[in-house]
């Protein structure tokens, strides 16, 4: 048997080569290859590439002019001489059992899709990106991710970040929404659950994977997260393409901002704004300064829960408004 590995990339200098050196370590008895689909880089990610492939003889290099990542990811399928395929992503690198365990499992279970967890990096750690760490691993900043939180033992989830399946059923699915700049991963895990196939994480096994080290950054990530969400939903024409924890930000956003204007016209509606912030408020100051250490301080953490929220709420507001416009496109 072979094994695949497609990853999806652009403009990905800063950590194309340890991602790609990271593959080829994998201890793995069976074959295997790695596929880049670059998707138009205008960094020096197709210079690094060029060198790599002088490294790594089973390192193939797929252009896609499109630039989408869905785009890249199919076409790296399409690509992909192995039974199995192994979706990476160029801000990663793995544990060197990682691919092993995962076909080990994968085998044992004769399931479709398996994971492990991720663990969540920086390059350089210092007070704010020790914040940003611990808000992308916490269920109050990243909800019922449980690859994100971490699992105890072998679990049935939605999805798994970079997973192992089988090609067939890739293909059977017809790959993923080319439609859908983001969420394309999650809304190909709930056609996979909808096929009555199951999703399973495995705890003994992770990769890591490295964050967006300023607000700014998380902040324009999560907005484009966000302004996907009920996109995603209206071109599948399928409420079920995304999770609910998926839209909780939007649910308080549109809380604090239906509050607020109402209370321009009812004055008593400002206290259900100021309950509505005041609550959400102490929650994130309770949960900072649970979580706080000397890495990082609650200040820290309370701007990176707030950055990752609104964001994310406000993304998926706009959202809503560009829906006709997609839709026509």
């Amino acid at each position: 048997m072979k094994v695949s590995i497609v990853v999806p990339c652009r403009d990905e200098e800063k950590h194309i080569v340890g991602c790609v050196d990271s593959l080829f370590a994998l201890n793995f008895d069976e074959k295997l290859e790695v596929i880049v689909v670059d998707g138009n880089s205008t960094d020096r990610t197709p210079e690094l590439l060029g060198e790599l492939q002088g490294r790594y003889p089973d390192l193939k290099v797929v252009i896609n002019p499109n630039g989408i990542t869905p785009v890249s990811m199919n076409k790296g399928i399409e690509a992909a001489d192995g039974d199995y395929i192994m979706i990476a992503s160029a801000h990663s690198d793995f544990d060197r059992n990682y691919l092993a365990v995962l076909y080990q499992e994968m085998i044992r279970l004769d399931a479709s899709v398996v994971g492990g967890v991720m663990n969540t990096k920086v390059r350089n750690l210092n007070k704010k990106t020790a914040a940003i760490l611990k808000v992308l691993s916490h269920p109050m900043g990243v909800g019922g991710a449980k690859f994100r939180t971490g699992v105890a033992e072998l679990t049935k989830v939605d999805t798994v970040p970079f997973g192992l399946y089988k090609k067939s059923v890739l293909l059977n699915l017809n790959g993923y929404d080319e439609r859908l700049v983001r969420n394309q991963d999650i809304e190909l895990s709930k056609r996979i659950l909808k096929q009555g196939m199951s999703i399973y994480l495995v705890p003994s096994v992770s990769c890591n994977y490295y964050a967006r080290e300023s607000y700014l950054e998380i902040a324009r990530n999560n907005y484009r997260n966000g302004y996907w969400n009920l996109l995603t939903v209206y071109i599948t024409r399928n409420i079920e393409s995304l999770s609910m924890r998926h839209f909780v930000p939007l649910g308080l956003v549109l809380a604090l901002l239906c509050s607020f204007v109402l209370g321009i016209f009812w004055f008593p509606s400002i206290f259900a704004f100021i309950a509505i912030l005041l609550i959400y408020s102490v929650g994130v100051l309770y949960v900072s300064a649970s979580i706080n250490d000397r890495t990082t301080s609650i200040l820290h953490l309370i701007w990176g829960f707030f950055t990752l929220h609104f964001s994310y709420g406000f993304g998926s507001l706009v959202g809503i408004f560009r829906m006709d416009k997609i839709g026509k496109a």
